[in-house]
């Protein structure tokens, strides 16, 4: 094991020793020699004591430590972290065959696996790297992906051309390392939906709101649901099977609506209780009626960065003040925000704004997160980055 060392400044290795995965290039005192975009690097303390072994690239978060012991990155390591992660996702239950074949096996950082994300539908895995190391260590982990799941998986799709750091001029391909032509229907607590990962937003869908959609499914009965930002319609079918009197859909993605109109056809062929609609959010709010008892709010992230925050911030409260607006009383709205750089606390408030603007009453019913398999890091607060609020409004 010979990797090119890193070594930090004094003082700035406190960090971790509470394990927290991120080595900022501003705490780096020397290289041993220049490495290169996705080199594997050892980091060293001023003294040259051991920290951690982790994926060099440029920018910011200069090293993300894979391992906080002196251990070789091979397929065999990449096969262990798969093994304990598959392992976790064993013991939540979420791999059970008919009635549930999809959730995240990799959360980056959550999984130990910083710069990774991996996502099942049936007996196809997605994979997305975030990093130029784990783009470089692909076909290493596609290879130790298949020898954890065995026979549980026909196909493992690469798609990481939109996430990789555009600096580092990797041209990756979305292609597929294992398979091909692979079904694209899947189960999600006992719903089907079609998967489009080759076209599809992320990894071809959502699999963050499975519990908050099984939550909406409790309260839709008798309701009439405005699912805005529908993407591929996850929380439309769930309000379905909850009896909601109507659901209405709405995406400015016209692609996303055709599937979503396919995705409430294949559970509930031939009903008319719902209608798609493929228009820009804000302009469909401002011209809606006041019909809507139940309103869902899962806009994309605002904000990717903190330099664009305050901006974000604007956006949620216009949103939600929207909604607020039209929502009927005794109404039910599940809101969310997926941005990282926007606290808990910083949604929170904005929400909060939109209400007092409403003038109207409103209580939180829940307060909403991740589930089990999108795992945040103890060490790594960072990785909570979905926040919701369910609020009755007078």
């Amino acid at each position: 094991m010979d990797y090119i060392k890193i070594t930090l400044k004094p003082w700035k290795e406190d960090s971790f020793h509470r394990f927290h995965p991120w080595v900022f290039s501003g705490a780096i005192y020397r290289f041993e020699k220049q490495p290169e975009e996705g080199d594997i690097v050892e980091v060293t303390d001023h003294q040259g004591n051991f920290i951690g072994i982790g994926q060099y690239q440029i920018g910011s978060i200069a090293v993300r430590i894979l391992t906080f012991k002196p251990e070789e990155i091979n397929e065999q390591f990449y096969f262990k972290r798969l093994q304990e992660a598959y392992n976790v996702r064993l013991s939540l239950g979420l791999l059970n065959g008919e009635y549930n074949n999809t959730c995240r096996l990799v959360h980056g950082e959550g999984d130990n696996l910083p710069g990774l994300i991996i996502d099942l539908y049936n007996k196809t895995a997605v994979m997305q790297a975030h990093t130029p190391g784990m783009h470089y260590a692909r076909h290493q982990i596609a290879q130790a992906l298949k020898s954890v799941l065995g026979n549980a998986i026909d196909n493992i799709y690469y798609k990481s051309e939109t996430t990789l750091p555009y600096k580092a001029e990797l041209d990756a391909e979305n292609e597929y390392l294992l398979g091909g032509d692979a079904p694209n229907i899947a189960t999600e607590n006992g719903l089907k939906f079609y998967v489009d990962w080759v076209r599809g937003q992320k990894t071809g869908f959502f699999v963050d709101q499975r519990e908050n959609r099984a939550l909406l499914e409790r309260y839709a009965h008798g309701r009439s649901v405005l699912n805005m930002f529908c993407y591929t319609g996850g929380f439309s079918f769930y309000a379905m099977r909850g009896n909601a009197k109507l659901v209405h859909s709405v995406d400015s993605s016209s692609k996303a609506i055709d599937l979503t109109c396919k995705n409430v056809e294949l559970n509930f062929p031939g009903d008319n209780r719902h209608q798609a609609f493929a228009e820009d959010a804000f302009k469909f709010l401002d011209t809606m009626g006041d019909q809507y008892d139940l309103i869902i709010l899962d806009p994309p992230a605002f904000a990717k960065h903190k330099k664009v925050l305050n901006n974000a911030l604007q956006g949620y409260r216009k949103l939600n003040a929207k909604a607020f607006e039209k929502i009927r009383p005794g109404g039910i709205l599940f809101t969310f925000s997926c941005s990282q750089v926007v606290s808990k606390e910083n949604f929170r408030l904005a929400v909060f704004s939109a209400a007092a603007q409403s003038g109207r009453n409103v209580r939180i019913l829940h307060q909403l997160t991740q589930p089990a398999d999108h795992p945040v890091n103890i060490y790594h607060p960072e990785g909570e980055y979905l926040k919701g609020l369910v609020l009755y409004v007078e």
